[in-house]
């Protein structure tokens, strides 16, 4: 297969030419439908996704009702790549020692957040790759550690700050990702992401709503006030902006 070029997932666009060329033999080109889930809890990883044109939301789960999003993946990322993929060079020289890798569960389910474009690869071929092409270890390696840093402020955030203010950093982070001041959005799955009660996001978004900062109808959310949002939301929206990189 063939990217589409440029390349939209800012990862996969950091190698040159020539790596993207030979990685992009081992990967298919895929459309997630909105609320598709990749994978869950105790699932073994077989394959990684790099989003292009959607949104892919993180949850670690308690229960059948209670989650919490613990981080957001756009065009900027990779979801299902772990550093435990990968293990470093085995001591004996035999060939399947050399090829040897290591399974990962996942502690979390991804759902697709908004509709679009990922390229997939497996994992098996992505660790291959990745023994060979130090480049793409080590831009995988730096984004597993951005994406670390963005969950711990999001733990933070979510045990020390108000749902308005946490809401409006979640909405606000959601633009970013996307470019674009309106989205779909139900209450149902931001109730999810947010670790709250359905009624709880209601009564949020209907002050931010009565307060003209965001219109809402039918799951179609749109940033009216950029500026009078952010001034609602905690500091860990610039937090984990700068974290991604997202601009």
């Amino acid at each position: 297969m063939k990217f589409y070029t440029p390349l939209a997932n800012r990862l996969l666009a950091g190698l040159s030419s020539d790596e993207q060329e030979h990685l992009g033999k081992h990967c298919d080109v895929v459309h997630l439908e909105y609320g598709q889930v990749l994978f869950e809890p105790g699932q073994q990883i077989e394959d990684v996704y790099f989003p292009e044109d959607c949104l892919i939301s993180l949850l670690g789960i308690l229960n059948m009702r209670t989650s919490l999003e613990v981080g957001l993946v756009g065009n900027e990322g990779v979801v299902g790549m772990s550093p435990n993929l990968i293990t470093p060079a085995p001591q004996d020289s035999t060939e399947n020692a050399e090829n040897r890798v290591v399974t990962f569960k996942v502690q979390t389910r991804a759902v697709v957040q908004k509709a679009g474009r990922a390229i997939k690869i497996s994992s098996e071929n992505l660790i291959v790759e990745c023994k060979k092409n130090p480049q793409l270890q080590l831009i995988l390696f730096n984004y597993v550690n951005r994406f670390l840093a963005q969950t711990t402020q999001i733990a933070v955030c979510s045990t020390f700050h108000m749902l308005e203010a946490r809401l409006a950093r979640s909405l606000l982070t959601t633009k970013d990702h996307l470019q674009s001041s309106e989205f779909h959005l139900t209450h149902e799955f931001i109730a999810h992401s947010l670790g709250v009660r359905r009624v709880g996001v209601t009564k949020a978004a209907s002050a931010l709503q009565r307060r003209n900062l965001i219109g809402y109808s039918r799951g179609q959310i749109k940033i009216l006030d950029e500026a009078g949002l952010a001034s609602v939301s905690c500091e860990c929206y610039q937090i984990i902006k700068d974290i991604n990189d997202i601009h």
